[in-house]
């Protein structure tokens, strides 16, 4: 090897090292940014910015980042770039007028605003005129919750849904059942009791529903929530004994959270938990995910406004300990309460303190670099919120269903029971694979182009020849591997009508090395032996006179007298000359017709092609696949709406034999 090639091949060798991080980065950053952590996704995608690798997509995200962290001016700079990109989804222009509108410039905010709206985006009136934070826009600009129906709500109060084992418990005033009735005082509607339903029942539910056991009493019960084992109960009640309200120095009944086992089918051992107080109420209990904490709504001294969400340790004989405010970035000096937490580790929370649609809201937390600590807050946007209260918000365990409350028009009680459904990312992932051997390929190249065949993003293979790209729902893609020693792969897929539950479609590709790939209709007349260069740098000759394509007339898939001569040449090559020799078949159209009636076309073009081949004694399995192609492979400019003479459309309308092994 000379001293050039030697300098270029190091070049090469050390670009493909460099790169190799710079994927592991993205996919770790993507990862972080779908967990809610984006503080630390924000960092390595301003490190990608800087390294100039898929410079498009990381600014784009970038600025996502910062449009979530609650920081219009980071997210405006680089909302800023991202709508000079080519092909940038329209979405951007409403992100880049939001983060203006967080700077208060709302002159320029409008004028992309209404660029936004020119270029076919849909705006909520009322986005032009309430003086919300830019971030619950952006949220609402993109839904991401979808709201099912509930059949089991009443005229009264009812909240606090929690899913567990099918069932679904709840709290409700709806108990009209009882020989005598009594009201609470402050809304005249009955005592909240604990209830459960069959998830996803079609029935109203009675005062016949009420959890069996100890739970429920003469005055307020619930909400609740169960471990995983279905043997513990938290929940929330009035403060009382012997039947008497106990009452603070203001002459208030507070609420406590008590603890409940589950004995056969009932639920007793009722205990009064050391973390309540008769001073302060003590209430809505939710459990992290290993159930080492109890998250709960106090108004205990230290709290910073009308109520804060605090936490305390569960020991493993059950016992409590080191109580601690959540601190200021959760709660404000208004009220904040109903924690939950997901099987992410993601805290829920409900505020009327934070910025938001209206009275209370629902929030998300964010992670910080540790994705242990909380740096900042999210509004979950519209559908979840509304301009009056909602609250309760829990999520199933598959992570894609739940459940939240509000007080929200068009209800039919006080308080009602909404269920959602939300579209977690979904990605396209698969494994990049040589044809020949069935290894993975790794620092393959994969691209993601829409159905206008606009680049999305682009990313490498692992080495496990791996890759993943989040997509959106709804659309149509290509995916296309290569890589420099393969002819390169495509797939089209889409991510319309798939199932909400989802989040992975499969994209597995297949590259044919170069070295062994040979184009039999290229063959050149004046070479009578043609090296083909196999892998490991074996070699072999081709013996052959002149191969050409063979084509079709218009819309027709028969062999043509002068072409059946072609295949005839094939014919020999393959039985007498190298029998050993395996190849495949692709067939053309030219871009006349629809895109349907074209693949068909192409597809009765190969299978013809194939049947002749097999006809004159050419094992099938020396054909691995013949497949069409339609108009997908086009060879000159003779697109769709691109006047063309016969000759040059019928350059389309081909079928070549690629050799995929020769021995």
């Amino acid at each position: 090897m000379n001293t050039k090639n030697y300098i270029l091949v190091c070049m090469a060798l050390m670009f493909s090292l460099s790169m190799f991080p710079q994927q592991r980065k993205q996919k770790r950053a993507d990862t972080l940014f779908n967990k809610f952590s984006f503080v630390k996704a924000a960092k390595l995608y301003r490190e990608l910015v800087q390294d100039n690798y898929n410079r498009d997509y990381a600014t784009r995200k970038l600025a996502d980042s910062y449009a979530l962290l609650r920081d219009p001016r980071n997210a405006s700079r680089f909302y800023k770039s991202a709508v000079k990109q080519k092909d940038v989804p329209v979405e951007y222009y409403y992100k880049y007028a939001q983060s203006l509108r967080g700077m208060k410039k709302y002159e320029e905010s409008q004028i992309w605003l209404q660029r936004y709206k020119d270029s076919g985006g849909v705006v909520n009136t009322n986005d032009f005129s309430k003086d919300l934070n830019f971030i619950t826009s952006v949220f609402g600009a993109k839904q991401q919750y979808f709201l099912d129906r509930v059949r089991f709500n009443s005229k009264f109060s009812d909240f606090g849904a929690f899913e567990h084992d099918g069932k679904v418990y709840f709290a409700s005033a709806r108990d009209e059942g009882v020989s005598i009735e009594r009201l609470y005082g402050w809304n005249e509607q009955p005592f909240l009791d604990v209830y459960v339903a069959k998830a996803g029942t079609r029935r109203n539910v009675d005062h016949t529903a009420k959890v069996k056991g100890e739970v429920n009493s003469i005055y307020h019960d619930g909400p609740v929530t169960i471990t995983k084992d279905g043997k513990t109960m938290y929940f929330s009640r009035n403060n009382f004994k012997d039947d008497i309200e106990l009452k603070d120095k203001k002459g208030l009944t507070n609420m406590k959270i008590y603890r409940a086992t589950k004995v056969d089918s009932l639920w007793t051992n009722i205990e009064d938990l050391s973390i309540n107080g008769d001073e302060f109420s003590t209430q809505h209990a939710a459990l992290n995910t290993d159930e080492t904490k109890l998250y709960f709504t106090s108004d205990r001294p230290g709290t910073y406004g009308g109520s804060d969400i605090w936490t305390v340790d569960i020991a493993q004989d059950g016992s409590l300990g080191n109580i601690q405010n959540l601190g200021d970035i959760i709660n404000t000096e208004d009220a904040e309460g109903f924690p939950f937490i997901n099987n992410e580790g993601v805290l829920f929370f409900s505020s009327d303190g934070h910025t938001g649609l209206g009275l209370l809201d629902i929030y998300a937390t964010i992670k910080g670099e540790d994705e242990e600590s909380i740096v900042d807050v999210i509004n979950l946007g519209i559908p979840v919120n509304s301009n009056k209260d909602d609250f309760a918000f829990t999520m199933n365990q598959n992570g894609i269903t739940g459940y939240f409350a509000s007080n929200r028009q068009g209800g039919r009680g006080s308080d009602d029971i909404y269920a959602f459904h939300r579209e977690p990312v979904l990605h396209v992932e698969g494994v990049v694979t040589d044809a020949i051997n069935t290894n993975p390929i790794p620092k393959a190249k994969i691209t993601l182009f829409d159905d206008k065949d606009n680049q999305i993003a682009f990313m490498e293979t692992d080495e496990n020849g791996y890759y993943q790209i989040n997509i959106d729902r709804n659309k149509d893609y290509k995916i296309v591997a290569n890589q420099d020693k393969y002819i390169e792969d495509y797939r089209e897929f889409t991510s319309k009508n798939i199932q909400t539950e989802l989040i992975t479609i499969s994209g597995n590709l297949l590259l044919n090395p170069v070295q062994n790939v040979v184009k039999l209709a290229e063959l050149n007349t004046n070479n009578l032996d043609y090296e083909n260069n196999l892998v490991g740098g074996d070699s072999t000759s081709v013996k052959g006179a002149q191969l050409k394509p063979i084509y079709f007339d218009f819309e027709k898939y028969n062999i043509l007298k002068e072409y059946a001569l072609e295949l005839d040449k094939i014919v020999k090559l393959m039985t007498e000359d190298y029998p050993e020799m395996v190849i495949r078949i692709e067939a053309h159209t030219d871009s006349r017709g629809t895109f349907e009636y074209n693949d068909i076309l192409s597809t009765n073009r190969a299978k013809s092609t194939y049947n002749y081949l097999i006809s004159k004694g050419v094992n099938s399995s020396n054909i691995t696949e013949y497949k069409g192609y339609g108009e997908r492979r086009l060879i000159n400019e003779c697109a769709d709406g691109v006047s063309c003479d016969e000759e040059k459309h019928q350059l389309n309308r081909r079928t070549q034999f690629i050799v995929v092994r020769m021995e």
